[in-house]
């Protein structure tokens, strides 16, 4: 949970600090909202692979 909490974290700021940068006189906020998005879509993806069942793992090695 942690590690999801600071990957969140570090790229909302980067996010931020982008919608800053290519704004000019105004924060972007479809840029900033889309790079988050795009973080949290990688992070669900991460998750859901990592909780997707293995399908050789059931599987008792012959040891060959």
């Amino acid at each position: 949970m942690t590690r999801l909490a600071l990957t969140l974290l570090f790229f909302l700021a980067l996010s931020i600090g982008v919608g800053f940068l290519l704004g000019g006189d105004y924060f972007d906020w479809a840029v900033a909202g889309g790079l988050f998005a795009l973080a949290v879509a990688g992070e669900l993806l991460r998750w859901w692979l990592r909780r997707a069942p293995q399908k050789n793992s059931a599987r008792q090695s012959s040891g060959i």
